[in-house]
C-alpha cells in the first residue's frame, strides 16, 4: 500500500515567534533571534550565546500543573500539538482514535529539568552523593523521554503507535519520516509528528564548548550563526518545536481539509565512520537524498528550493554543498538554497521538524527563506544560498536534509498539491 501523505496542520514554537504565522514572519524578513543567553548566568562559557524562544506557559494555556510536571520540551510540544490540532480542524473520535498515532523527535530528552534538579539537590554540583529523597516525584518521567510522545497521545486521545525517534540532530526529520511511513504503508490513518528539544542548559552548552563547535562571537550575538560565510565559526544554539497532521491525501480531500503540502519521500543513511566527522565528498548525505527523490519520484530539474542543514561550521557546510552537486548534478548550481540556523540557531533533535514547517511555507507562499548573516563568500561553498534577502518565486518541490553526530544523514522531498487527484 502506497498511500499519499500531507501535511493538514501545524503548530511552531520557536526564536522570536511562537506560532507558525509569527515564525513565518521571522524567517522570511530575514531577522536573526540568536542573543545573549538570559536562560542562566553563562558568565565563564566560551559561547554565551543562543536562540532562545520568549515563552510563558500560562500565556499559552497550560496550567500550573502542567507547568511544573512538564520539562520545557514538553511544554513546547504540547503548546505546537494544540496549534496543529486547531490547525487541521480534524477531530479524533473514538473511531479514529485508534488509528491515530503520534511520533515525537527528540536528541537531548527532558535536559533543562534533569539540569535544574541535578543542580537543587547537588548544590549546584559541590555535593558528591546526593539523597533520592530530596528530588522531585517527576525525576523519573524527565529520565525517560518516551513522555513526550505519551502526553501528546493523552491530549490528543490518539490511541495508535507512540513513538519517541531519537537520531540526534536529524530526530526532528526523523520522527517525520517514520510517521510517514506508518501512514503511506497504512499503519495508521493519523500521525501527529515532529520534534522538541530545549537544550539551552549550563551542561550542553559546556559540552559543546568542550569540543569548541559553537561560535565564540559573544560580542555580536544577532551575527553569529553565518552559515556558508567565510568568517563562519561555528554553529549556535537554539531551542523550539514543531508539530504536524499527517493523514492521507484521500482524508484530507474527504473533509476538505486545507493541505500545506505533500511529503513525497523520505530516506535515512548513516556514514559509519566517525561520531562527529564527516567524509568531504558528502556521499552519504547525497544516497540519503537520491533516496528520498526516488521514492518522491522528483528528478533534480523539479526541485526548487534545498533547505540545508546549514549548522555553521565549516566541515558541515562543505560536506553538503559537495551532496547536493552529487546528487543534483550541475542543476545543483541553479536552484536556491538556504539555512534557517542562520536565524533560529540549531535547536538540535527539534529543528528537523521545525525547518520542515518552514519548507511547507515557503510552498504555500512561494516564498524562499533567506540565510541571513552571509555576507562573504567561502569559494569551496559556490552555490546559491540566497544571502540575507527572501525571494518571490514559484516553490512545489522542496528538498530538506539534516545531518547530525553519529553518522545520521536525512533527506525529505515536500511537494505542492495543485489539486491533482490521489
Amino acid at each position: 500500500m502506497n498511500r499519499r501523505v500531507v501535511i493538514t496542520g501545524m503548530g511552531v514554537v520557536a526564536p522570536g515567534g511562537v506560532g507558525r504565522d509569527d515564525y513565518w514572519k521571522l524567517i522570511s524578513s530575514g531577522t536573526t533571534a540568536t542573543r545573549t543567553i538570559s536562560l542562566f548566568n553563562a558568565d565563564g562559557y566560551r559561547s554565551r550565546i543562543a536562540a532562545e524562544v520568549d515563552f510563558e506557559p500560562e500565556f499559552h494555556g497550560l496550567t500550573p500543573l502542567q507547568t511544573r510536571r512538564l520539562d520545557r520540551a514538553g511544554q513546547f510540544g504540547l503548546v505546537c500539538l494544540r496549534e496543529a490540532l486547531a490547525d487541521s480542524g480534524i477531530e479524533i473520535d473514538e473511531a479514529l482514535a485508534a488509528r491515530t498515532g503520534v511520533t515525537i523527535g527528540s536528541a537531548i530528552g527532558a535536559s533543562t529539568s534533569l539540569d535544574q534538579e541535578y543542580s537543587v539537590v547537588s548544590d549546584s554540583g559541590s555535593d558528591w552523593l546526593v539523597g533520592h529523597t530530596d528530588v522531585v516525584p517527576q525525576l523519573f518521567e524527565y529520565m525517560v523521554p518516551v513522555r513526550f510522545a505519551a502526553d501528546l497521545a493523552w491530549e490528543a486521545g490518539a490511541e495508535g503507535p507512540a513513538t519517541v525517534v531519537s537520531t540526534g540532530c536529524t530526530s526532528g526529520l526523523d520522527a517525520v519520516g517514520y510517521a510517514y511511513e506508518l501512514v503511506r504503508e497504512g499503519s495508521a490513518d493519523v500521525m501527529l509528528a515532529g520534534a522538541t528539544d530545549a537544550p539551552i542548559t549550563p551542561i550542553t552548552v559546556a559540552c559543546f564548548d568542550a569540543i569548541r563547535a559553537t561560535s565564540p562571537r559573544n560580542d555580536d550575538p544577532a551575527h553569529a550563526s553565518r552559515p556558508f560565510d567565510l568568517d563562519r565559526d561555528g554553529f549556535v544554539l537554539g531551542e523550539g518545536a514543531a508539530v504536524f497532521v499527517l493523514e492521507t491525501l484521500e482524508s484530507a480531500l474527504r473533509r476538505g481539509a486545507h493541505i500545506y503540502a505533500e511529503l513525497s519521500g523520505f530516506a535515512g543513511r548513516s556514514n559509519a565512520y566517525h561520531m562527529t566527522g564527516l567524509k568531504a565528498d558528502g556521499r552519504e548525505m547525497a544516497e540519503a537524498i537520491d533516496a528520498a527523490m526516488r521514492q518522491a519520484r522528483v528528478a533534480p530539474d523539479d526541485v526548487d528550493y534545498i533547505n540545508a542543514h546549514g549548522s555553521g561550521t565549516k566541515q558541515n557546510d562543505r560536506h553538503e554543498t559537495a551532496a547536493f552537486k552529487r546528487s543534483l548534478g550541475d542543476v545543483a548550481y541553479h536552484r536556491p538554497v538556504s539555512s534557517l540556523k542562520s536565524m533560529l540557531g540549531h535547536s538540535l533533535g527539534a529543528i528537523g521538524s521545525i525547518e520542515l514547517a518552514a519548507c511547507a511555507l515557503a510552498i504555500e507562499h512561494d516564498v524562499v527563506p533567506p540565510t541571513a548573516n552571509l555576507e562573504t563568500d567561502d569559494p569551496e561553498c559556490d552555490l546559491d544560498y540566497v544571502p540575507l534577502t527572501a525571494r518571490d518565486q514559484r516553490v512545489d518541490t522542496v528538498l530538506s536534509v539534516g545531518s547530525g553526530f553519529g553518522g545520521f544523514q536525512s533527506a525529505a522531498v515536500l511537494t505542492a498539491y495543485r489539486g491533482d487527484k490521489p
